[in-house]
């Protein structure tokens, strides 16, 4: 076992994990973190996808001890209290989920597309979540999601 110490959703964790304990495992087993999702566990679905220290990653392949030391964001992380973040309530209005399997993901690596690039075009958007794959919604709600989201944002109407 080994000790680490990081920080999820803005809150600070000390555990003791196995080395190999792959990061997902972590946070859905030990912390009770269940927005990221399991998907294909070889990174092409981006359904695990987290943001770690301001870069998007799949939790899938990173282990919890790289992690150590580390700031992590999920889905969970991104409204405030009751209060929606945008991306989530622009996923809501504008249909951007049919299942909802891929969404925590979507919606974490949308987060930070939108931190990189506030003001993105449609094509834009499409290839900074191309590493996430949604088998339901056509992606057209999605990128639309995405687009009122930033607008939004840029207006000031929302968080970060």
């Amino acid at each position: 076992m080994t000790g680490i110490s990081l920080t999820i959703n803005g809150e600070t964790v000390e555990a003791e994990v196995e080395p190999r304990t792959l990061l997902i495992h972590f946070l859905r087993e030990s912390q009770n973190i269940i927005g990221p999702h399991i998907g294909c566990e070889t990174s092409h679905c981006g359904a695990c996808t987290v943001d770690l220290d301001g870069k998007s990653v799949k939790a899938c392949t990173i282990f919890a001890v790289q992690a150590d030391g580390a700031d992590v964001l999920t889905v969970e992380g991104l409204a405030e209290g009751a209060e929606l973040h945008p991306l989530q309530q622009a996923f809501t209005d504008n249909h951007g989920l049919q299942c909802g399997y891929c969404t925590p993901g979507m919606l974490t690596r949308a987060y930070r597309l939108l931190l990189e690039n506030p003001d993105p075009t449609d094509e834009e958007i499409r290839m900074g979540i191309a590493g996430n794959i949604c088998r339901c919604t056509g992606y057209q709600s999605i990128v639309k999601a995405i687009r009122e989201a930033a607008d939004k944002i840029n207006a000031g109407e929302g968080a970060d």
